[in-house]
């Protein structure tokens, strides 16, 4: 009686049901994960004074290419040093900024992510 060698045969593995487990997962996490870090800008309209403020003011005119300050054309990067420069009392600055028409949202949020740095500093945004 001849005795066979060979052990049992293996059928062949289907990887549909892998390809398809693969894909739910990647669908979870696609819908699950936050692809940017969102910041907050803090904003303060313009209104009616309740009192006079004596603070120091200087005026920003946001623009889509120059950026003055109170006249004279300053660049975006020098311009937190400029204003911490400025002569101040206790409160600190007050910093207004009239956008003109051509400025971008993009370009007020990095004028003010830079005079963020400045301490003890209130920008208001006009129109």
């Amino acid at each position: 009686m001849p005795v066979k060698l060979q052990g049992p045969r293996r059928g062949r593995m289907s990887m549909t049901s892998l390809i398809d487990v693969i894909f739910l997962l990647l669908l979870f996490f696609m819908l699950t994960s936050t692809f940017s870090k969102f910041g907050e800008v803090e904003l303060m309209a313009a209104g009616k004074a309740a009192a006079a403020d004596d603070r120091q003011k200087l005026f920003v005119t946001l623009g889509a290419k120059d950026l003055p300050l109170h006249g004279q054309s300053v660049d975006l990067g020098r311009i937190a040093d400029l204003v911490r420069s400025q002569p101040q009392d206790s409160r600190g600055h007050l910093v207004l900024i009239s956008p003109d028409a051509e400025a971008s949202s993009q370009r007020l949020v990095d004028l003010l992510a830079a005079l963020r740095q400045v301490e003890k500093l209130q920008t208001v945004v006009l129109g």
